[in-house]
């Protein structure tokens, strides 16, 4: 099973993008309009998430996200057989921040939300910088999922981290340096040993962990904020959120990213992934 899903992806994969684009305009339809994925959560987040917006508004946006969610789809199969030169004109990010803390010998943690496309960003970045490249990720509960995934991001020499065993992953590259991506607004497992901040209208829960190894060995932050300009176009920004988070009091690193991330959620809600049951967990008061 495995290598006949792994040799159907890399045949779709050698199509042009303007006709992967074609197919994800039928995924669109039949995902939103035919199987209704996920769109009782899609539109309860997202009136709980805008309660000033019509309900005109919250179908539109709705829609906008459907479409961008099928593009990443298409996108994502593409980098399998994308070349690095077609992926430099239609990705855009200035990675002076990350170069300089390499030339000065210092790890780095990247922070980021859910949005699109971070697949191409991964890469991206990846090419262009002289660190090893950590990806933490959760591994899939189907064995042929998770491998066919594991070879899709190692494929362009990502090293990949699996957070259900992040402890003892880490453990060859805790004196080596390095560079971490964290999706850093996933739903944490346990509510109890988590940050709780007000974000897209509700109190929400944050995993500690990022924040909490980056204190512990007082590796820099770097936020990430990826905008889509167009289809098929992004462009990623890098901040240096925190030099040293080690002299900041626990809690400030997270917060700062949650308020980060809120306002580009804001400025482009629609390529936020809104289908993920992110309030799962309720506030008690803690």
């Amino acid at each position: 099973m495995y290598y006949l899903i792994l040799a159907f992806t890399y045949a779709i994969s050698i199509l042009p993008l303007w006709l992967l684009y074609l197919i994800s305009d039928g995924l669109y339809l039949i995902i939103y309009y035919l199987a209704g994925y996920r769109k009782k959560i899609v539109f309860d987040n997202l009136r709980q998430s805008f309660p000033e917006k019509s309900p005109a508004e919250i179908t539109k946006l709705a829609r906008s996200y459907y479409r961008n969610l099928t593009d990443m789809t298409v996108e994502t199969v593409k980098l399998l057989t994308m070349s690095k030169k077609e992926l430099e004109k239609r990705f855009k990010c200035d990675l002076t921040v990350l170069h300089e803390l390499y030339a000065q010998g210092k790890s780095c943690q990247l922070h980021l939300g859910h949005n699109f496309n971070w697949e191409w960003a991964n890469v991206f970045c990846m090419q262009r910088v002289g660190f090893p490249f950590l990806v933490v990720y959760m591994p899939l509960t189907n064995k042929s999922a998770d491998r066919f995934f594991r070879h899709f991001r190692e494929k362009s020499g990502t090293v990949l981290i699996p957070a259900n065993d992040i402890k003892e992953a880490m453990a060859p590259w805790q004196h080596k340096q390095h560079l971490i991506a964290l999706v850093a607004d996933q739903n944490p497992g346990n509510p109890r040993r988590s940050y709780w901040f007000p974000f897209l209208n509700r109190m929400t829960a944050f995993y500690k962990g990022p924040e909490m190894s980056a204190r512990r060995n007082d590796t820099p932050v770097v936020f990430v904020d990826i905008r889509k300009v167009r289809r098929g176009y992004y462009h990623a920004t890098l901040k240096l959120a925190f030099d040293h988070p080690q002299q900041e009091p626990e809690g400030k690193v997270t917060e700062t990213f949650v308020r980060y991330l809120e306002h580009n959620i804001l400025e482009q809600p629609d390529v936020w992934v809104w289908s993920h049951r992110r309030w799962k967990h309720r506030y008690n008061g803690q």
